[in-house]
């Protein structure tokens, strides 16, 4: 069985920066793509980035390009997203996310997602 779980959340200042980890268990972790989504209150969740499971192709929401990285350590089975010069509106929660296959038009969706961590929150304030 799939696990993932997130950590590395917390408040920050605006123009702060934080590292989110993500730790996958319960299969081959090199096998696999591994994307972040968010979600703010009272919004949808939103793509973030998503690296692929030889770490030789990233995609990032425009929203985030040039500011976060994706980039995962397969020895380590994990995921991390370093958030630099953060801003109010990327206050969220923060999910990683992966998939058994994945089409490339189908990245940013959510709904191509079968396994989901629990979340961790990130706070920005101003």
């Amino acid at each position: 069985q799939v696990q993932l779980v997130e950590s590395g959340g917390g408040l920050v200042q605006a123009g702060g920066s934080l590292r989110l980890s993500c730790a996958a268990s319960g299969r081959t972790f090199s096998n696999y793509g591994m994307g972040w989504f968010r979600q703010a209150p009272g919004k949808e969740r939103e793509f973030v980035a998503r690296i692929s499971w030889s770490g030789g192709y990233t995609n990032y929401a425009d929203s985030v390009k040039g500011r976060f990285t994706i980039s995962r350590d397969n020895a380590e089975n994990t995921v991390y997203l370093q958030m630099n010069d953060l801003k109010v509106e990327d206050t969220a929660v923060y999910y990683c996310a992966t998939s058994d296959t994945i089409i490339w038009s189908s990245i940013p969706n959510s709904n191509a997602y079968s396994y989901w961590g629990q979340g961790t929150q990130v706070s920005v304030s101003s």
